[in-house]
């Protein structure tokens, strides 16, 4: 499948991705950690899939595109460097999540040991097994920094840790934690360890090898740029020969005689039998896409674009930026003195530009912590210019006065 056209393949040419992607013609998207804008050949994808279900009908469709549907779990297991069988796909980066993380064993005196700036919706998740089952749900302090501090954590180990489960890169900012660190310490003492991907997937480079995770969710729609409702969820085979889902049906656990099932041997037995399929392709379309271009790559000009528009913004007074940590990823939180970050989005929206707004219910302990606001989020991509990141600072300093 050829994702990127022309020269695009060898070097990243700006003018070529912006040209396969349609959506620059009409905003200036800076909400790439919210959803990115696809690219044409992942838009067409999932078109031409669903006109050739329309026209020949859809299990029929399933079945004449099936090697292309199939290469999706190619593509994801090159994209974080793992084995076929090792990747199941999902509706999205919380049903991943959720079906590896209910499908684990806690009770009482066993410990969750998390992040400071762990996700909402994976913390409601902890309360809600803590409230069933006991186990104590324990956060990890910080460095002086703002980061996960991986020598804190070697101090919070003991025989009772069940499991360390943190977001990489947060919602609320362009803080990194230290995911390969984290890792080492969990492999060192036997402790699963369960990693949100979903702010770092298409934005860097992902080795799950490298990082000593045994689970790691991710979403399609962010800096991976697929279609809204995709998500996968890698787990280690050995991992995965251990555990059984939470909740199974035919396809990931067929019936096999009266009265008995047997479990798929792939991580596919967390996937159920329907599914989306036009979505499926496009998320892989766009992993390939991903590939093309090169992770190294799309780190890079993320770097330079995030650090344009970061230093662009210190350099007001009246903007704080609020991020932590260092390096930064490519997501920038700030307020501006004496805007609510609403009316800063709406003034931004009016001039075609977006970004979104990250209130404190999406960090609960981090924001709560650091007494946030709601903040401002800009978060560009390598196919945004550097024009458009001078528009958006232009923006900004016509307020911040």
């Amino acid at each position: 499948m050829s994702q990127i056209r022309g020269d695009a393949r060898k070097t990243l040419d700006l003018l070529r991705l912006r040209a396969d992607t349609p959506g620059t013609k009409n905003r200036n998207h800076l909400n790439n950690a919210g959803a990115a804008l696809m690219p044409s050949p992942v838009i067409d994808a999932v078109i031409g899939y669903l006109n050739r279900e329309g026209e020949i009908g859809g299990y029929e469709a399933a079945a004449e595109a099936n090697s292309l549907l199939e290469g999706a779990y190619d593509s994801l297991a090159t994209f974080v460097n793992c084995a076929r069988d090792e990747i199941a796909i999902a509706e999205n980066a919380t049903i991943a999540w959720q079906r590896a993380f209910y499908s684990l064993s806690f009770g009482p005196g066993d410990r969750i040991l998390t992040a400071s700036a762990e996700f909402a919706a994976n913390y409601i998740a902890f309360l809600q097994v803590a409230k069933r089952t006991g186990v104590s749900i324990e956060v990890i302090p910080n460095d002086a920094s703002g980061i996960l501090d991986p020598d804190a954590l070697v101090k919070m180990i003991d025989d009772r840790v069940r499991l360390i489960a943190v977001t990489w890169i947060p919602t609320n900012g362009g803080l990194i934690n230290p995911a390969a660190a984290i890792g080492r310490i969990a492999r060192d003492n036997g402790i699963l360890y369960l990693l949100d991907a979903c702010q770092a997937a298409g934005q860097i480079p992902i080795d799950v090898n490298a990082l000593g995770c045994d689970i790691l969710t991710a979403t399609g729609r962010k800096f991976l740029r697929a279609p809204r409702g995709t998500g996968f969820m890698y787990m280690r085979k050995s991992v995965l020969e251990t555990i059984e889902p939470a909740m199974i049906d035919l396809y990931g656990a067929p019936w096999t005689a009266p009265g008995r099932y047997e479990l798929r041997p792939d991580a596919r037995r967390f996937e159920t039998w329907e599914k989306n399929y036009s979505v499926r392709l496009g998320l892989r379309t766009a992993v390939d896409y991903a590939l093309g271009i090169g992770l190294k790559n799309i780190e890079e000009r993320c770097k330079h674009l995030s650090t344009m528009l970061r230093e662009g913004l210190r350099g007001m007074r009246a903007v704080s930026v609020h991020d932590l940590g260092a390096p930064l990823a490519s997501i920038i939180s700030f307020t501006v003195k004496g805007w609510d970050s609403s009316a800063v989005l709406a003034h931004l929206t009016s001039k075609g530009i977006n970004v979104s707004v990250s209130p404190p219910s999406s960090t609960p302990v981090d924001a709560y912590t650091r007494q946030l606001p709601p903040v401002v989020r800009a978060s560009p991509h390598y196919y945004n210019s550097e024009e458009e990141i001078d528009a958006f600072l232009k923006a900004i300093a016509g307020i911040a006065l």
